[in-house]
């Protein structure tokens, strides 16, 4: 019997460097992510995932189909939702939670914010770990501080993990960082163990509004006068002309004496903005 020959692979499913380029473009122009030529293997890679949810055989087809035909009319969303990275986990950073209940907390409502409930943007929210810690953490903070009331509000750019987050069911590994006694008062385990799942308790998820926010698109459908805003590692995937601009508009959403959590990696160093450091990546509104 005669040896088959091993098939070769497809050259048309693999990203050319002229469609890479031309999808980089497209996604920082969009979304504001950079994505360098290293980046090129893992965005091949993902963009699998759409070939075959579309049905277009190769990658090559389904370049052409965004940029010859019109694609990107009907495909954005889920392109972004594809390429953007979501790496969340609850109490990321837990040093900025401790900053929220024993200072900005108190200081909010010493100026006045007892008398209404406070306001807290969870910006770039993936699916759902921060704003849910920050409820968690409130709450327990509501049991002991008379008069304190919150609203959340929750945004990001991809469609998927805000799905995640308006469900608010989470594997139990990731719950992991969870003080023990938070979890017995705010995560519901499956009735099915098997599924190794956890559930926000109705109580948290009601005080959290989700809804999908570009951070490159004005105006921003969120409140003004915040006053708490999150916006944790997600400045690093920006250059620094988007950087200021979108620090720039947040604090447009930031009413004076409100406090701006940045991630540990995140700077505003260079920036002329009317912000003024109080802690680790912690800043107040002047």
């Amino acid at each position: 019997m005669e040896q088959l020959a091993p098939m070769l692979p497809d050259s048309s499913d693999h990203l050319t460097q002229r469609n890479f380029q031309r999808l980089a473009s497209y996604i920082e122009n969009y979304s504001g992510i950079k994505m360098p030529p290293t980046k090129m293997t893992m965005i091949e890679g993902r963009l699998r995932k759409r070939v075959r949810a579309t049905g277009m055989g190769s990658l090559k087809l389904y370049c052409d189909y965004l940029f010859e035909q019109n694609g990107l009319a009907t495909e954005a969303i889920d392109l972004i939702n594809v390429v953007t990275t979501n790496k969340t986990e609850f109490f990321r950073e837990p040093e900025h939670f401790r900053f929220l209940t024993e200072q900005a907390v108190p200081q909010l409502m010493s100026r006045g914010g007892a008398r209404r409930p406070l306001k807290i943007w969870s910006a770039a929210c993936s699916s759902g770990a921060e704003p849910y810690t920050v409820a968690m953490v409130l709450a327990d903070l509501a049991q002991q501080v008379a008069g304190l009331r919150y609203a959340i509000t929750a945004t990001d750019i991809c469609t998927e993990v805000l799905a995640t987050a308006v469900a608010g069911i989470y594997p139990e590994a990731m719950i992991k960082p969870v003080p023990p006694e938070l979890r017995r008062r705010y995560l519901l385990r499956s009735k099915v163990r098997a599924r190794q799942q956890v559930r926000i308790v109705p109580e948290l998820r009601a005080t959290t509004q989700f809804a999908r926010v570009n951070l490159m698109e004005t105006p921003y459908q969120v409140d003004k006068e915040m006053d708490i805003i999150f916006l944790r590692n997600i400045l690093i995937y920006f250059d620094k002309e988007t950087q200021q601009a979108v620090l720039q508009r947040l604090c447009e959403h930031l009413r004076v004496g409100g406090f701006l959590f940045l991630g540990h990696s995140e700077t505003l160093s260079g920036f002329q903005l009317p912000l003024q450091t109080v802690g680790p990546t912690v800043f107040r509104r002047l």
